[in-house]
């Protein structure tokens, strides 16, 4: 039997709010301290919070696991502590290889350095000799496409320019583990795209990553266990498929989605999303859509003015990242002549295709040709069983269910060709 390369055993991390920075004091100032009213009563107003807590699984060499949970789950506090940037409170921890890791920007370069500086300093630090980085050069240089700003100091990029340096120096130093953050969101979605190709590569090739994105789609490509953490507990480890379900099932799909605060959009801002919504036949909210029954779905949006020419767009796709169905206004001929500076668009579907799972979408709106807002991992669907032929039975293939009937011919003609 294999030999975990990570192993997590009741770890937890705990924090202290209201707690005053430490000073180094003398012995007198420590007993003044102690003996005044005003250090007990804020020692007595400090208070325990546990990021982490009893947390325990293991992974195993060459796995790609992804880390799902909302805000405030705990998360990055588990990155953190594998990548040894902060220790746990309490449990252990063993790591059995070299670590690379990209959490958040700024983490691990040295602002006064060239980004050719930082490249061989980077690799000093995973242990690797300079004869080793100097074979690397290259590789990591082109798959940044930087090579005009390598001999400037880094603390002159801008946060997408240091992702791309970041990124392809952890990858391409060879780590036996790989940990990445949601730091990629910022960068552009080609350069997403781009590094999901190289994690892959990286997975492949023996190596271990852990990748925490809120990017469902992207994590089931590239990952083959989940973990889910909410509120600090590991509340399910298994399937990436089974993780992405129960991540959406407990954060309760389809109920009032917040796409307001969002900050990895794209588009000018002449119209932005704000919710999304699902209704049932009878205009109720509703937190799964019902196969082979009527759905609507609901984008609440806002506009800096009256605006003209607008259409708009979602598609959903299932665990692997295939679409399944495209929703657009151009094509249905519906685009909007002139909309209100605040709505809700609303796209209704008479009878729900999909099979019973979690599906996951894109939403963007175009005005005037122009794209004016563009989400990825804007819409959750949570889909439940249904008898979508009225008959009380359904095919196990096909991810799409189509409406259709049946004639037989009893005199043997054939049709006419055409």
């Amino acid at each position: 039997m294999a030999i975990p390369i990570i192993e997590i055993q009741c770890i937890g991390k705990r924090y202290r709010i209201g707690a005053a920075k430490e000073k180094y004091l003398s012995l007198r100032d420590e007993v003044a301290k102690w003996l005044s009213p005003a250090a007990r009563r804020a020692k007595a107003a400090e208070k325990e919070f546990w990021a982490l807590k009893d947390v325990s699984f293991s992974v195993e060499p060459g796995e790609a696991v992804g880390i799902i949970g909302r805000n405030g789950a705990g998360k990055s506090t588990l990155l953190k502590i594998l990548s040894q940037i902060t220790p746990p409170t309490e449990g252990t921890i063993t790591m059995r290889g070299r670590v690379g890791s990209l959490l958040e920007v700024g983490t691990g370069f040295h602002p006064e350095l060239t980004g050719r500086e930082n490249i061989y300093m980077n690799g000093a630090i995973l242990g690797m000799s300079r004869k080793e980085i100097a074979r690397k050069f290259d590789d990591i240089v082109l798959f940044a496409e930087m090579k005009q700003f390598l001999d400037t100091p880094v603390k002159r990029y801008s946060s997408g320019m240091y992702v791309r340096l970041a990124f392809a120096v952890a990858a391409h130093l060879e780590p036996e583990i790989l940990i990445v953050d949601e730091v990629l969101a910022v960068g552009d979605a080609e350069f997403q795209k781009k590094c999901l190709g190289k994690m892959r590569e990286v997975a492949k090739g023996g190596r271990t990553v852990v990748f925490v994105s809120h990017n469902m789609a992207a994590v089931a490509v590239l990952c083959s266990r989940g973990i889910v953490l909410d509120e600090g507990r590991l509340s399910y480890a298994g399937t990436i498929a089974g993780a992405t379900q129960h991540y959406h099932r407990r954060t309760k799909v389809l109920a009032p989605t917040c796409l307001s605060e969002r900050k990895d959009r794209l588009g000018t801002g002449q119209l932005r999303f704000a919710e999304f919504w699902c209704e049932d036949a009878d205009g109720r909210r509703i937190a799964s859509a019902v196969l082979g029954k009527k759905a609507t779905l609901c984008f609440a949006y806002q506009a800096k003015s009256r605006i003209q020419n607008v259409s708009v767009a979602f598609n959903l796709r299932d665990q692997s990242g295939t679409i399944l169905v495209n929703c657009n206004t151009a094509d249905t001929g519906t685009d909007y002549a002139t909309v209100p500076p605040s709505g809700i668009l609303k796209c209704v579907l008479p009878v729900f295709p999909l099979r019973p799972g979690i599906y996951h979408g894109a939403l963007y709106a175009k005005v005037n040709g122009e794209v004016a807002d563009w989400l990825q991992e804007a819409i959750s669907v949570d889909v439940v069983e249904g008898d979508f032929y009225g008959t009380g039975k359904l095919s196990s293939q096909g991810a799409v269910l189509v409406p259709h009937t049946w004639t037989v011919m009893t005199d043997g003609r054939m049709p006419p060709e055409v």
